[in-house]
């Protein structure tokens, strides 16, 4: 359905502390998600970047809205000059001495239906490559 949220779930071979870093700490950010000026893991911190493809980028404005220590981290995602806002949820868990994470990203819906950059099946490309990609080849070498 056009409203139900991208979730996407991997399991890595780290520890939640380790994972839990990764997400949360801007110069291990840069590695493998967007290089952000600041990242804090704290309520009401507000973060941007700017992200796209081709000739076409976006300033993404993010603000935290909820974290639970080593375990989850909800941020709102919105762009600069758009409507819409969604949010996104990274959720660890731990599996023996590995970590599943599962990501949400909901309200997809609300951007503009006419922008086929912020089309549902585009940030769920995205989200398959940053973390099963960036993030799992990030993790393995560190």
């Amino acid at each position: 359905m056009a409203d139900d949220p991208v979730v996407i779930e991997y399991t890595y071979n780290a520890s939640i502390d380790k994972v839990w870093t990764a997400i949360t700490d801007k110069d291990q950010m840069k590695h493998w998600y967007f290089e952000l000026e600041e990242f804090k893991p704290i309520v009401g911190f507000e973060f941007s970047f700017k992200g796209g493809k081709d000739e076409r980028t976006y300033l993404h404005l993010c603000k935290v809205v909820e974290v639970v220590e080593g375990s989850k981290l909800v941020y709102s995602w919105q762009y600069e000059g758009y409507v819409g806002r969604s949010l996104v949820t990274f959720k660890l868990s731990p599996e023996d001495t590995r970590t599943r994470l599962t990501l949400t990203h909901e309200g997809l819906e609300t951007f503009p239906a006419d922008n086929r950059d912020l089309a549902k099946e585009n940030f769920a490309a995205g989200w398959a490559y940053i973390l099963g990609t960036s993030l799992a080849n990030f993790l393995a070498k560190t």
